[in-house]
């Protein structure tokens, strides 16, 4: 049935159902659009799951094809690759892979890592350490790079280096200490030279301390520090020593090292760990008519303790020397004399760490000048026969020790202060300092080496003429 009436215009109820509609309308499509984009992303999800499991089951080869080479792969999918052809020791592909890991990700240390890892594996240790280097940067307490490094450092013989970064990751822990070679000398005293505590930690300047202790004792040619790893991750130090014996390893070698300096007139009698105590005594003769030289020194720990080491000397010489153009320059006329001179003096050394030192000493001398010929008035003063006594202080410190570089700077800083007992000379000073680098530019061994040297120094009062700083190449003169 039809009421007849007609309907009216739509009302507030109407317009309520279409708004609610609308909105629900925009709603769903909002919905829908935002579940759309995850649909590869739990796709991609699933992928890795699966390339996971297939890794974790030592599937390789299924690995590598289940992520083919591609700039669209995912960190980890890219990451489980590389690892997978490393695994099959497809170093090429592995490098490749790792590379392009480290294109699209360089802020992933995971990647300069097993580059790394694949660059040891072929040997090319510059390489790795300069990838692990890059990955420190990220993350500068990563243990498992800072291991990595100092095993690198380690193979190639640079202890100091890989203490470095082995003291970064809180190793390594000493179990225990063994000696090679050191056969004759007293085990007590080389043991004494050892900075180390079993079942702590061996620091870096732990190893400097013993390095300067142990050089400082002049028994051993050759040293060697070798770190063997144990089952409990602690370390064995086993101290490899070339020995300098009384007779050095026989009588035929003695022989060949006290007349080494035949050629230049000079024999060097030298005897060493006399009484098993590293008591040397070292001598050398020149016979050369020009610079007659007789020389003796004696050194030994004092007290038996290597921390401190004393030195007793007594010296000779007979030398013609020719000064012309020295007192003045630019003359040709023939300028020379005779020196004879006899010193005898005494030192204390003390190594306080591996890096620094300092040593005093008292020395006696007497001079007299002969045959002076062509000297000039203003230079007789120098020329003053007579003796004096002198106080040396000496202290040396390493500045600057690179050791992944192997690059070191090394001073030295000496004062002398000394009396003239004949008129017109008196008292009279120096001072002198010394700044020495030193670069070896391969990673391992010594057979190339860089040095550059400054020094500097300066008299004060009336200095005997021995006692002038000379510039020259003999010998007998290290400037």
């Amino acid at each position: 049935m039809e009421s007849g009436k007609q309907l009216g215009p739509p009302g507030p109820s109407s317009r309520g159902r279409l708004i609610f509609l609308l909105l629900f309308s925009l709603l769903f499509s909002a919905l829908s659009g935002r579940a759309r984009p995850q649909e590869p992303s739990l796709r991609r999800d699933d992928r890795v799951a699966k390339v996971k499991a297939l890794y974790d089951a030592g599937e390789w080869e299924a690995v590598v094809q289940a992520v083919p080479e591609s700039p669209d792969n995912p960190p980890r999918l890219q990451l489980y690759r590389g690892l997978s052809l490393a695994h099959l020791q497809r170093w090429v592909d592995a490098h490749r892979a790792f590379e392009a890991g480290v294109a699209r990700n360089p802020k992933d240390a995971r990647f300069l890592e097993e580059l790394a890892g694949v660059e040891y594996k072929q040997k090319q240790f510059s390489r790795a350490k300069h990838h692990l280097h890059r990955a420190l940067a990220f993350d500068p307490s990563d243990d498992y790079v800072d291991n990595f490094l100092a095993s690198i450092y380690f193979l190639e013989g640079n202890l100091e280096a890989a203490l470095t970064y082995w003291n970064r990751a809180g190793k390594p822990r000493l179990s225990d200490l063994s000696f090679r070679g050191a056969t004759n000398l007293n085990p007590a005293l080389l043991d004494g030279a050892f900075d180390f505590s079993r079942g702590s930690e061996w620091h870096r300047d732990q190893f400097l301390t013993t390095e300067g202790r142990v050089e400082g004792l002049n028994v051993c040619s050759q040293t060697r520090f070798n770190l063997a790893e144990q089952s409990d991750e602690s370390f064995e130090l086993t101290f490899d020593c070339t020995e300098r014996n009384t007779w050095g390893a026989s009588k035929w070698q003695w022989l060949a090292s006290v007349f080494r300096g035949l050629p230049y007139q000079e024999i060097y009698p030298e005897f060493y760990n006399l009484n098993h105590a590293a008591l040397n005594w070292v001598s050398l003769g020149r016979w050369d008519d020009q610079k007659r030289l007789i020389y003796s020194e004696v050194s030994a720990p004092l007290w038996n303790d290597p921390r401190w080491q004393y030195r007793i000397y007594v010296a000779g010489r007979n030398e013609n020397w020719n000064l012309t153009g020295t007192f003045l320059p630019g003359t040709s006329a023939p300028t020379g004399l005779n020196l004879e001179k006899a010193v005898a003096g005494a030192e204390l050394r003390s190594v306080v760490s591996g890096r620094w030192s300092w040593r005093t000493g008292l020395e006696y001398s007497s001079r007299r000048m002969r045959d002076v010929n062509g000297i000039s008035l203003q230079a007789t003063a120098f020329l003053t026969g007579g003796s004096a006594i002198t106080y040396r202080a000496r202290v040396e410190r390493s500045l600057l020790r690179v050791p992944e570089r192997r690059l070191t700077l090394d001073s030295n800083v000496t004062g002398e202060v000394g009396t003239f007992f004949e008129r017109p000379l008196g008292r009279y000073s120096r001072i002198g300092g010394d700044l020495r680098s030193t670069w070896f530019p391969r990673a391992r061994g010594d057979d190339y080496e860089m040095e550059g040297r400054l020094r500097a120094g300066r008299t004060f009062g009336r200095v005997p003429f021995d006692e002038l700083f000379m510039l020259g190449f003999d010998r007998d003169n290290d400037l």
